[in-house]
């Protein structure tokens, strides 16, 4: 099965507060993956950080980049964004923008999403949500 990662998921492992490698090679069936809305949140952090802090998130965040395929978004993502949205919205609900494109990236390939953000991804009906362990 694909997964992809949600940046909380990635920041988590740079942050020390989840151990991603391990678990990650817990999982041989898996195939993971980055949706490239994900990169440019990444990559905000890298800008924003100064110094020492920032030559090592830019290390971090190169290894990560080497090591998993980023999904781009398409055309077909770009629907499925905006019927997520629409469909939320008309319910009264909403998550962040970003979310709202990891899921449609998700959705758009029939993968699921690894996020410690279960609350807001478990709005968007038909998408498979899991909490890393």
């Amino acid at each position: 099965m694909a997964i992809i990662l949600d940046a909380d998921v990635i920041i988590r492992g740079e942050k020390g507060t989840f151990d991603l490698k391990s678990w990650v090679a817990s999982r041989l069936d898996d195939q993971f993956e980055v949706a490239a809305v994900t990169v440019a949140e990444l990559w905000h952090g890298v800008e924003r950080a100064a110094g020492v802090h920032k030559t090592r998130r830019l290390q971090y965040l190169q290894t990560i980049l080497v090591s998993l395929p980023i999904i781009p978004y398409t055309e077909q993502t770009a629907y499925e964004h905006a019927r997520i949205w629409a469909e939320l919205e008309s319910s009264g609900k909403t998550i962040g923008y970003y979310d709202l494109i990891v899921a449609a990236t998700a959705l758009e390939r029939g993968s699921e999403v690894a996020t410690f953000n279960q609350r807001h991804f478990a709005q968007v009906k038909g998408l498979a949500v899991i909490e890393p362990r």
